[in-house]
């Protein structure tokens, strides 16, 4: 058992709570029941999402009991966007992608012991009410005034796109969600991320109204930012998913190998489970010496084995050895081998020929001499085997499963040539 409040503002997980000491408080009273939503608009959650699971273990294992709600009701909504309105996904849709979503988010809290999770599912107590109950039971509690001035809703009304009344009336279902979940399971806490504010004061002011002697609480997490400006979670291939088959999970380990030294300390805080002292020696390596990228190697392999498990977190970082050189490109199974490369400059060949002309083809050189020039020096690869001479002839034998070879110049500069069909 930790003091959870003072764990999260040291990880820098507290952005905005409804009243911080008197949620102390009931965390020490404990267990406290608490809950977060994850509304399934997509086939996967993502990086940002991970903020909010990973939040939802540490309270946890502070000894809580955490709900983990998928959205089928809300998904069929989707709450408002800042710019315009969501497109409406088929219901069939909605449903299949609330089983991926709960699948994610199982494989991150316990099920067993005395502060066992539990999975819930909005739609269970949405899908029988009429429209008639819904106005007259829960909405005659919410006053207009107040819903528009929420900033997501504000944002909308003052834009060109406007807000329908079915993006407007999110707030409500995800208000009643906080009020059957304290009613269904003693749920006391709802926490999401500080852009959601406004919904999660629309659950404790509704419970307020319903129960006036209820004490209930809501905790936001900050907006993760970027020393760069980029927007985090997103890389130039797109957004950071945390389902293999949408970010591989070498893409997922290269995301965090890749982490701004200016960032690096923030993301440990956030998003691993090493000690104070374990992160604190790792802030104080980067400062020491950035080069080794202790901290970004360290919070790589921690995450990559949390979300995609131990085997791939270690095939991936066998890849990552073998592509500099300090491993066999051999022995790497075809799908990491496929996941490694395509984050690399590559170029389709319909044939082999001169590796001088292979080079140039795939950017690594800005021409043919340059390549010579390369070759001549040393300092060109493939397959991480020296190219000796300038005339050099590449093979099908040299051919990774029957398709790529992977050029290097240099000790860092890399690329790949799939052969294919003509």
């Amino acid at each position: 058992m930790t003091d959870i409040v003072d764990e999260l503002k040291w990880r820098d997980l507290i952005a905005l709570s409804t009243d911080e000491e008197a949620l102390r408080k009931a965390f020490a009273d404990g267990p406290v029941t608490f809950y977060c939503g994850f509304d399934p608009t997509a086939p996967s959650l993502h990086l940002g999402n991970l903020v909010q699971i990973l939040t939802m273990r540490r309270i946890q294992l502070a000894g809580n009991r955490p709900l983990g709600l998928v959205g089928g009701a809300t998904g069929l909504i989707g709450d408002p966007k800042p710019t315009a309105e969501r497109t409406l996904n088929d219901p069939a849709v909605v449903a299949e992608w609330v089983g991926r979503l709960r699948g994610q988010i199982e494989r991150f809290l316990d099920f067993e012991g005395p502060y066992a999770a539990t999975m819930v599912n909005n739609l269970d107590w949405t899908q029988d009410m009429s429209a008639i109950e819904f106005l007259r039971d829960i909405g005659k509690y919410f006053r207009v005034n107040k819903m528009i001035a929420k900033e997501a809703v504000s944002r909308r009304l003052n834009s060109d796109a406007g807000i329908s009344y079915t993006e407007f009336s999110y707030q409500i279902l995800q208000g009643m969600d906080f009020l059957e979940l304290y009613r269904r399971h003693g749920c006391t806490l709802q926490t999401g991320g500080s852009d959601q504010w406004g919904n999660l004061t629309s659950g404790t002011d509704l419970i307020h109204r319903v129960e006036p002697e209820a004490g209930v609480h809501a905790l936001a997490t900050p907006l993760i930012t970027k020393a760069d400006g980029t927007k985090f979670g997103k890389t130039e291939s797109g957004t950071v998913w945390l389902d293999a088959e949408r970010t591989t999970p070498y893409a997922f380990y290269q995301f965090w190998l890749n982490a701004d030294d200016r960032d690096v300390s923030k993301f440990l805080r956030i998003f691993s489970f090493k000690s104070r002292e374990e992160i604190e020696e790792l802030e104080k390596l980067t400062e020491e010496r950035p080069q080794a990228r202790a901290a970004q190697r360290a919070l790589a392999e921690e995450l990559t084995t949390l979300v995609h498990g131990a085997d791939q977190c270690a095939a991936v970082i066998n890849a990552s050895k073998a592509l500099f050189g300090q491993g066999e490109l051999g022995d790497l199974d075809e799908a990491t081998l496929a996941a490694a490369l395509s984050e690399l400059p590559h170029a389709q060949v319909t044939e082999l020929g001169l590796v001088t002309d292979l080079f140039a083809e795939v950017g690594l050189v800005a021409s043919k001499s340059a390549a010579r020039r390369t070759v001549k020096e040393g300092g060109a690869y493939v397959n991480n085997v020296k190219v000796a001479a300038e005339d050099a002839v590449a093979d099908r034998d040299q051919l990774l499963h029957g398709r790529w070879l992977v050029l290097r110049r240099g000790k860092k500069n890399l690329a790949a040539v799939e052969l294919v069909a003509g």
